[in-house]
């Protein structure tokens, strides 16, 4: 350079900076640019980062404008004023430059900014250097970093589907509709169970890949899943020569796939193995260490998942048996009526609890219905359903009446060794009148379906769970009597028929009313068509449903009877029995003497209720024999015999058993152990 021009510009006296023969040797070049004369002289090492020739460039920084591509230039300049602006003592960036050949390349650079005392920026001094292989390995260990949490995600990922795979199939299926073969670069998967010591093979690779005679193989076979599951090992078969020399029996089956290399997996939980997996390959030579921790550990995932899938299929398989046998083998035909039942376990949860129902015939053309809901979705639930169906079945077949049925139930399920209770509605049907006593424990009230189609909810006024009520003293189930004619239809049902997900009761039965409207006539039909809907819907809980339709009006039977517990202070009670005697007398013809029948019933029961401690239970039923026979019983528990008595001219009461004596054609008292029966008998016209 020329001395008179670098004296001109009064240059600092020990510019340019001497760099430090370290930068040369970790090839750095260096720079000193002074900013009061514009001048930036460079060394060598620096020009050859440019590529440039030392005649070519003449202490200025535009010189090298023919290597830095504009853009650069102007993000460089920004970057430089700003740092001047700041204060700051430095500043550093990467950017491309051209070479000679026209290639890019990325380059490094770092100046420290000296100023005078005022602040004011005089001088920079730095350094520049190629950063090509830098940047190269860099993005490629960013690269491997973002594979290898890629990896690690697909794991996690696997991990949490398979959370929610209930079935060994649900596991297969997340296997193969995941994305996770894909990322793995597999193009099929197989994956074998131990069964009876031996491997059953329960998925295989893409169509067509099945090789016929490894349905189900040995542990001792040549086959690589046979190696891993008694080595329990993996194996990693490297090349198509690889597993055509290790597995000359299999390979000849499967080389037209067009396989490169393949990993078996032996699939171990609790330290046994219950299975393998194979993925298989194509265009893929070898495993990495990465890419086997990585299978290894999917390999895992797996064994857990299809171990708690395999124990979940077989209590599932245990407790859905049990349920099958404790609900009723079969359904007895019951004159009069039209029945039809359905179960259906749920898919979801633990597939199995304590609903049930039951059809049990009575004497005199009479029939029991029940539904029922024990607490729990267990083998356990399943096993109390079981005892208290026999409880309630035996209750039923005694004679007591449905209260007493629902009460001795309850006191059964409170004594038993289980912390369980249970939802129940027994309704007691005589086909012959169609009176229907029902009574509900904590149970969703039923429907009845009318002959022209229209359904409507039956409100019942009910009392505590089975089980709770014994144990709260609250053994009182009040009974409500309605009429069933013939073409209507009882609907009993489990709450899983109603419960809707996000939706509340009201809103369930709103559309099990409208199916039960616009469903199939025929009963068995209508069964299907609910759970199907209930499929539909993917209903989370177990379903039973009970129809009884009631046909045509057929002749009681002898011995036929309607029961009705009437207790003291309870209004409803006595209307309640007063229903059921007006229709029974209505049913079984005989009409004519309709007043009379109701009139002495009447005056039982209200003597059984004012003089005696306690309720009475009122029985009215049909005699057959040389004439046909209405009779009614009322029971009390005072062993005191009613007398008849003069009331006077002026007495309101005492007229009673007068009356019943002048209306009936027989009465009297009998003495029943710990109380009495009064009873009075009507003869009535035979019927065709």
């Amino acid at each position: 350079m020329d001395d008179r021009v670098a004296g001109a510009l009064s240059l600092p006296d020990d510019w340019p900076a001497h760099p430090d023969l370290s930068l040369a040797l970790n090839r750095m070049g260096s720079f000193d640019w002074d900013l009061d004369s514009g001048l930036m002289h460079m060394d060598r090492p620096a020009l050859d980062v440019f590529d440039l020739r030392a005649e070519e460039y003449d202490d200025r920084p535009e010189s090298l404008a023919a290597r830095v591509p504009p853009d650069e230039s102007v993000r460089l300049d920004a970057m430089v004023a700003q740092a001047l602006k700041s204060g700051r003592s430095n500043y550093g960036a990467y950017f491309r430059l051209q070479r000679r050949d026209g290639t890019l390349r990325w380059t490094h650079t770092q100046g420290f900014i000296r100023r005078d005392e005022s602040g004011r920026p005089r001088r920079i001094i730095g350094i520049v250097r190629d950063a090509t292989q830098e940047l190269a390995d860099s993005t490629a260990r960013r690269e491997i970093d973002q594979e290898r949490r890629r990896r690690t995600s697909l794991v996690d990922g696997a991990t949490a589907a398979l959370a929610h795979a209930r079935t060994v199939r649900d596991v297969i299926e997340v296997l193969k509709k995941s994305q996770g073969l894909a990322h793995l670069g597999a193009t099929s998967l197989v994956v074998g169970l131990i069964e009876a010591g031996r491997i059953h093979l329960v998925a295989d690779g893409p169509e067509g890949s099945f090789v016929p005679g490894t349905r189900y193989t040995r542990t001792d076979e040549p086959y690589p899943m046979s190696e891993v599951v008694s080595t329990l090992a993996p194996r990693f078969i490297e090349s198509a020569v690889d597993f055509a020399e290790s597995y000359p029996i299999l390979w000849p089956h499967i080389s037209h796939l067009g396989i490169t290399s393949a990993a078996y997996l032996p699939l171990v939980a609790q330290a046994r193995p219950i299975g393998a997996l194979g993925l298989l390959y194509s265009g893929k030579d070898g495993f990495t260490g990465d890419e086997r921790n990585l299978l290894v550990a999917l390999g895992s995932s797996i064994a857990q998942s299809l171990q708690r899938a395999m124990l979940y299929e077989q209590e599932h398989d245990l407790a859905e048996g049990l349920q099958q046998a404790m609900l009723p083998r079969r359904i007895p035909e019951v004159p009069g009526a039209q029945v039809a039942v359905r179960y259906r376990s749920a898919r979801l949860g633990r597939d199995i609890g304590g609903d049930w129902y039951d059809v049990i015939p009575l004497p005199g053309g009479r029939v029991g219905a029940v539904i029922g809901d024990v607490q729990g979705h267990d083998t356990h639930a399943a096993a109390v359903m079981g005892q208290l169906r026999i409880v309630l079945r035996a209750y039923a077949a005694e004679g007591h009446s449905p209260a007493t049925v629902m009460a001795r139930a309850s006191v059964f399920l409170h004594e038993l060794d289980t912390d369980r209770f249970a939802t129940c509605t027994y309704a007691e049907v005589d086909l012959t009148t169609g009176v229907v006593q029902l009574v509900r424990a904590g149970h969703v009230d039923p429907l009845v379906r009318d002959t022209d189609g229209d359904c409507r909810r039956l409100p019942a006024e009910g009392g505590l769970p089975l089980g709770l009520s014994a144990e709260f003293g609250r053994l009182e189930y009040p009974v409500g009597t309605v009429e069933l004619d013939p073409g209507q239809t009882l609907v009993l049902f489990t709450d899983g028929l109603v419960e809707l997900p996000g939706a509340d009761l009201d809103e369930g039965m709103q559309l099990l009313t409208s199916m039960v409207r616009d469903g199939p006539r025929d009963l068995q039909k209508l069964a299907d068509r609910l759970c199907e809907e209930i499929d539909d819907r993917g209903g989370e809980d177990d379903v039973a449903v009970l129809l009884l339709g009631r046909k045509a009006a057929h002749a009681p039977q002898p011995g036929g009877r309607l029961q009705q517990h009437v207790a003291q202070g309870d209004p409803e009670a006595l209307s309640a029995a007063r229903h059921m005697i007006r229709a029974a007398v209505r049913a079984w013809g005989a009409r004519v003497r309709a007043d009379e029948v109701e009139l002495a019933a009447d005056e039982l029961m209200t003597n059984a209720l004012m003089h005696t401690d306690g309720g009475a239970i009122v029985t009215i039923r049909v005699l057959t024999g040389p004439e046909r026979r209405l009779r009614i019983d009322v029971e009390d528990r005072s062993s005191a015999l009613p007398r008849r008595r003069d009331a006077g001219e002026t007495g309101v009461s005492g007229r009673g058993l007068m009356l019943v004596d002048r209306l009936t054609d027989l009465w009297g008292v009998e003495s029943r152990g710990t109380g009495k029966c009064v009873w009075c008998e009507f003869v009535i016209p035979g019927r065709d």
